[in-house]
């Protein structure tokens, strides 16, 4: 890639709100994911010249991102050092009644804590399916799972969830 400062403008631009969700999908700190994505960006751009393009860029950036937060899940410094502050909140649509913006933003809020709460296993499979609408054949390159295992991680989270959250998934 001949342009490496134009091409990672543009990846940050496209995906740098993704990488970031995905990143707090893991982390669940808003300042920690924010230094996290910052980081993941610097890696993309000191690895820019080994992406070979077999796989899309998408999953290739989701590789890195996933790996860098797992990696931060298990670093001395996350396992020794608490900070504290979590920010779940969605903004909420201003075309509904106050009552069910309120309704919606708790239901939202108690399915992400569900999500937040499963393991990352069953997190990652359900964040990267739901709310990046990868497909599983997509999942199972960036988790680098066999997409059987995506499948059968998908159904049990969905299991877990219905069990906590009392309801139809």
């Amino acid at each position: 890639m001949e342009d490496k400062e134009g091409t990672l403008d543009e990846i940050m631009r496209v995906y740098g709100q993704d990488i970031l969700q995905l990143v707090f999908s893991y982390v669940h700190n808003k300042a920690v994911a924010e230094d996290l994505t910052q980081e993941i960006f610097v890696k993309c751009y000191k690895s820019l010249h080994t992406y070979n393009r077999k796989a899309k860029l998408k999953t290739w950036l989701w590789r890195i991102a996933i790996n860098h937060s797992k990696d931060h899940l298990k670093s001395w410094y996350n396992n020794k050092v608490i900070i504290a502050e979590t920010d779940l909140s969605q903004p909420g649509r201003q075309d509904k009644s106050v009552e069910e913006s309120v309704i919606q933003r708790e239901e939202d809020t108690e399915l992400a804590n569900a999500v937040l709460n499963l393991p990352v296993q069953y997190r990652e499979v359900i964040y990267l399916h739901y709310f990046e609408e990868m497909q599983i054949k997509d999942i199972a390159k960036a988790t680098e799972q066999k997409p059987n295992t995506v499948k059968t991680r998908l159904r049990r989270a969905k299991s877990i969830l219905k069990e906590q959250l009392g309801g139809d998934l």
